[in-house]
């Protein structure tokens, strides 16, 4: 999308159509809401990005766990695990491209909110802690590390137009992969510093992207995954949140109420994917009523917050549910 994904959105805004997309590219997400943001509200239309497995399974899964909880939602921590079947698994290099140009233009990034001049989401309730690089997870008995996609990015967005236009508690989040034992941790290491030491350099970006197997160890490939990778593979999101019951002030003291909800599905790139971006198209064309009043561009939890679409996801085999109910 960084390089060809503008021409579409510029032809749909220009020409009254409204679209979305499956980046999962925060420089390009948030330099379309700052290019074309008012164009898009002028024209009527909704540009809405991210609405792939990056990342409607986290934006629409703080919603749904906010939703069941019965208080104020003021925090999750969400943690992916994707298990892959006897033939294994792997991802097309295009998200492995994805990830070597944007870790290298972070700084591009951090201009572009400056210029964009997001307001600061306000923090409600207990602040919530940011975890090490690297922790063991005694809930799934097994280590886990910041998930490095999109998903924190679109969801403080979506967080930051429901509390701003919607008057709605802002949840704080954060988002965590799990990886499995120490021999994973080892090698996910010494891979992630290769990585990020070549990923400074031209010739480095050209080496990682010329040879994605190599550096993934086999996790990126030229080819994807075959059928039969796919046909093994699915993922479980798991969301921890935490709040204040009905009556309890979010203000004052420590939260008192605890849930855990999950979004489950099939393989995340090429079965997942597409399965949330035709049913985001068709919330967009069948729940236009519960759409934002203004076009605009938008992330996934701020257009789709009020729209069927977790319902039209669950029928299709992006399930959500609720793990354990509301404990105080």
């Amino acid at each position: 999308y960084r390089f060809f994904g503008e021409p579409v959105v510029e032809a749909c805004v220009e020409n009254g159509a409204s679209c979305i997309d499956i980046s999962g590219e925060p420089q390009f997400l948030e330099g379309m809401y700052l290019k074309y943001n008012e164009k898009a509200a002028e024209k009527g239309v909704y540009v809405i990005g991210s609405c792939g497995f990056d990342s409607i399974p986290a934006d629409m899964g703080v919603l749904y766990t906010r939703d069941k909880l019965k208080g104020t939602l003021t925090a999750v921590e969400s943690f992916l695990t994707v298990k892959s079947g006897p033939e294994g698994s792997c991802i097309l290099d295009g998200t492995w491209k994805s990830a070597v140009y944007g870790l290298a233009d972070q700084d591009n990034l951090r201009k572009l909110r400056k210029k964009i001049g997001y307001a600061p989401v306000p923090v409600v309730g207990a602040k919530l802690k940011r975890r090490g690089l690297v922790f063991y997870n005694q809930e799934f008995k097994e280590y886990s590390i910041p998930f490095m996609g999109s998903d924190v990015s679109v969801v403080k967005r979506s967080q930051r137009y429901l509390h701003s236009k919607l008057q709605e508690t802002p949840v704080q989040y954060g988002a965590y992969v799990n990886i499995g034992g120490l021999g994973s941790v080892i090698k996910l290491m010494f891979a992630g510093i290769l990585f990020v030491l070549l990923v400074k350099f031209s010739f480095g970006r050209k080496l990682l992207t010329k040879y994605p197997e190599f550096f993934s160890a086999g996790r990126f490939t030229k080819e994807g995954p075959t059928h039969k990778q796919m046909d093994g593979t699915s993922f479980t999101m798991t969301f921890f949140g935490e709040g204040y019951s009905e009556g309890q002030d979010p203000q004052s003291g420590k939260p008192n109420v605890k849930i855990c909800t999950e979004v489950k599905g099939p393989e995340p790139g090429y079965v997942a994917t597409p399965i949330a971006m035709v049913q985001a198209a068709l919330s967009l064309l069948e729940d236009e009523a519960c759409l934002p009043k203004q076009g605009g561009v938008y992330s996934p939890g701020a257009a789709f917050s009020k729209t069927k679409l977790i319902h039209r996801l669950n029928k299709r085999g992006v399930e959500f549910s609720v793990i354990r109910k509301p404990e105080v």
